[in-house]
Order: C-alpha cells, then structure tokens, then sequence
C-alpha cells in the first residue's frame, strides 16, 4: 500500500472536526434565544430521533445490567452536552474545547502503566497555565468550572460508552442513551428556552446543529476508523482544540491572545505525546522481546 493511501481517511476526520465545531458555531449564535440548556436539548433530541430511525434499537433481550449501563451513559451524555455549553456561553469555542480535551487526556495518562506519560501531563499543564495568560484574569472563572467539568465528564462518557459497547450491538446502546440524556434534559430545556421552542426556525437549526455536531462526524469517524490505524486517528483528533480556535475566530469573531494559542498548542502537543506513548507501550506489550 502506498503511503498516501490514508490520505482520504485523513481528510473525513478533519472534515468530521470541521463540522463539529461549525455545529458548535451555530449553538453560540443560538444561545441567546434559546440559551445554552435549550441548545442541548435541542440537540440530543434531534440526535436522538435521526439515531433511533437509523439503529432501530430492540428494547427487549437485555439484562439489568445493560440497562444500568445505558442509563448512566445517557446520563453522562446530558451533563457533558449540558457543561459543555454551559462554558461556551462563557469562554471562547477555542478555549472550551481545549479545557474539555483535558478529560480523555487526564484518562489515558492515569491509565497508562509508565512514567514517561506523565511528562505530557506536565506539558498539558503548562499549556492550561498558558491558556489562562498567565493568571486567568482574562478567564471567566464559572466558565471554567463548566468547562472542567466537561472534560471529567467526558472522561467518564469515554468509559461508560466502552461498557455500553458491550451490552449493545451496533448503534442500539448509542441511540437508546442519546433518548435517554434528551429525556433529562427536557425539563432543563424548557425552562431555559420556552416558548422558543416552539418556533420552525429555531427548531430548523437544531436539528442541522445536531447533525452537525453528531451525526456527520460520527458517520465520517466510523468510515475512517476503517481505514486508519487507531492510533493515528486519535492523534488527529487532538486536533481539536485547533479546528475550535479557527471555527471560532472565523464564525464567531473570538480572537485569542498569543499565550492563549500557546496553550492551546501546548495541549495538544501534550494529546499527541500520550497518544504514541500509549500506542508504544500496546505495540510492546503485544511484542515483547524474545
């Protein structure tokens, strides 16, 4: 195979990125009529019906346990939706993003078996330090908690999907807790949005923020995985951070200071080093030495 072959594969993730945080765009410019609770809802919901119609789930044949499982996956999925928006109304796309990438990145670290990881974690550290210029003053504080606590969420989606993956063929498991979290959230949403739920127009950009944030890349990730090996595709996607900066300066007109978008560069190098650290440490453990 040629080593250009990937290059397809490359370019799906990168476009599943784009559109994720142009999605995340159009969440931002929504907030004030629907607020941030109202925007998750609106996007778990259309998730929701669009993955349901798609997986067709079967409700019977599954344990106690499966349904715990995906219970609390749905769970996960309306507080980091909801956190996560949370801090968007607050903090920069860019910003946010970066924060949030701190969870799975935190995960790894934790769950690897060696040192040398832990050199990234003070690499991301530093990146955070640098985030906040140099004292955070620029930084709004709440903003930051939401964000943070986006980041452990994600970390525990990370694990409660892996569990879900288990219990549920396929899509069924995604799908069941994605119409679990938009059942969470309605009452939240409601409240937070009122009767501007109720208009076509707004109801319209919910549903393409949620095929944007969810769908397409979803899809776009899945055929790539097939195509890529998952090392490199983690790596791409801690890329994220970057792709968020630019949809946001570009959609949203959020410019960043430069210690700013040193942190940000900060993290993701911090990303990348944990992503082969660990794929070195798999590769040796599947072929060790004679």
């Amino acid at each position: 195979m040629s080593a250009r072959a990937p290059s397809p594969a490359v370019l799906l993730v990168v476009a599943g990125l784009a559109c994720q945080e142009v999605g995340a765009s159009i969440a931002v410019l929504l907030f004030p009529q629907v607020g941030p609770l109202g925007m998750v809802l609106l996007r778990l919901a259309f998730s929701a019906v669009l993955l349901l119609a798609i997986a067709r789930p079967a409700l019977r044949g599954h344990s106690r346990a499966a349904w715990r499982a995906v219970i609390l996956f749905g769970l996960v999925l309306a507080l980091m939706n909801g956190l996560f928006y949370l801090a968007l109304e607050r903090l920069a796309l860019g910003v946010t993003v970066t924060i949030e990438v701190l969870g799975p990145l935190v995960l790894s670290i934790v769950a690897s078996k060696r040192a040398s990881p832990w050199l990234w974690a003070v690499l991301a550290f530093a990146g955070v330090v640098a985030l906040g210029g140099g004292g955070w003053d620029r930084l709004d504080p709440i903003g930051v908690l939401y964000a943070l606590g986006a980041a452990a969420s994600w970390a525990f989606y990370i694990l409660a999907s892996a569990r879900v993956g288990r219990e549920f063929p396929k899509l069924d498991g995604l799908a069941i807790a994605m119409a679990v979290g938009a059942v969470v959230m309605l009452p939240l949403g409601i409240w937070d949005a009122g009767s501007a739920l109720l208009r076509w127009d707004l109801l319209a950009l919910g549903a393409a923020v949620a095929v944007l944030s969810s769908t397409i890349p979803y899809a776009l990730e899945l055929i790539a995985l097939r195509r890529l090996p998952a090392a490199a595709f983690a790596i791409l996607m801690s890329l994220a951070p970057a792709t968020a900066a630019l949809a946001g300066f570009l959609l949203l007109g959020q410019e960043l200071a430069w210690l700013e978008i040193l942190g940000i560069a900060l993290v993701i190098a911090a990303s990348i080093g944990a992503v082969r650290s660990s794929s070195r440490a798999a590769r040796e453990t599947a072929e060790p030495l004679p």
